[in-house]
């Protein structure tokens, strides 16, 4: 079992707060880097999103 695999098994049912946890990991990023690589945070943290809502529960792929 591959590692995206074993991440889309967490995150069944999970969604809305792996999305929370997403967004508070790259705040706090941003604060801790006082917004250094805020570029590069905002494009992971879409990526992340991208990701969860593409392997959503109530969305199966197409």
């Amino acid at each position: 079992m591959s590692v995206m695999d074993k991440l889309k098994q967490m995150l069944k049912g999970h969604e809305d707060q792996a999305k929370t946890g997403v967004d508070k990991a790259g705040d706090m990023i941003d604060e801790r880097t006082q917004g250094k690589y805020r570029s590069q945070v905002d494009t992971a943290q879409q990526k992340a999103d991208e990701f969860i809502d593409e392997n959503r529960q109530d969305n199966p792929p197409q």
